[in-house]
């Protein structure tokens, strides 16, 4: 695996999983449909089980964990098979129990201080949320000239009509989402549907 999250697809969908006994084929769906890099979010009880499933039994995913929010989080998701981490923000003891991972992280920012400070500790690649909210394309595009050595992953907000003038910016490394990864589909098991969704995603290119 590439040592950069950014560079693994231009889409990283995000999984919200209520019933780990779905996180299988549905990774199997997003890979099938170009989509190898796969967060899955620490918002639902099934998250754990969800990644270790995935991890064992689909090995063209790259599986992730994201919102990690603690250094037990860390620990529990890496042990699980996760082989990446993304954060919804960042702290001192959380950076250091990710640094300590041994896998790739993108430690959440939503400000110019955050960012220059993740710079300070040697971290240049940084997941940009809400992105939306937070200002968007405008607001990356304002950073990109004062601090080009960071490089982001804008999550939150954003749609199939909106990644791709997020993919153009010269600091946009890849997008996360969830359009491709509806609820509805989920729960009807409808895996066809979101591999064609993720094959719709994986074609946009900045």
């Amino acid at each position: 695996m590439t040592s950069s999250v950014l560079d693994l697809a231009p889409v990283v969908p995000v999984v919200v999983l209520e019933d780990a006994a779905d996180a299988v084929p549905l990774a199997r769906a997003l890979v099938a449909g170009g989509l190898p890099a796969i967060e899955v979010t620490l918002r639902t009880a099934a998250a754990l089980d969800a990644i270790k499933a995935i991890a064992a039994e689909v090995p063209d995913a790259v599986v992730g964990a994201g919102t990690v929010i603690s250094a037990r989080n860390v620990s529990d998701t890496v042990a699980a098979g996760a082989r990446f981490l993304v954060s919804p923000g960042w702290t001192d003891a959380l950076l250091d129990a990710m640094k300590a991972s041994g896998v790739p992280f993108l430690p959440g920012v939503s400000t110019t201080s955050e960012v220059v400070a993740l710079l300070e500790r040697g971290v240049t690649e940084m997941k940009f949320f809400p992105a939306e909210a937070a200002g968007g394309t405008a607001y990356l595009k304002a950073l990109s000239a004062p601090l080009p050595q960071a490089r982001f992953c804008p999550t939150g907000g954003i749609s199939l009509a909106s990644a791709p003038s997020y993919l153009a910016l010269p600091n946009v490394g890849c997008v996360g989402g969830s359009w491709m990864v509806p609820a509805d589909a989920v729960a009807s098991g409808d895996w066809a549907h979101v591999e064609r969704l993720a094959a719709e995603a994986a074609a946009l290119r900045g």
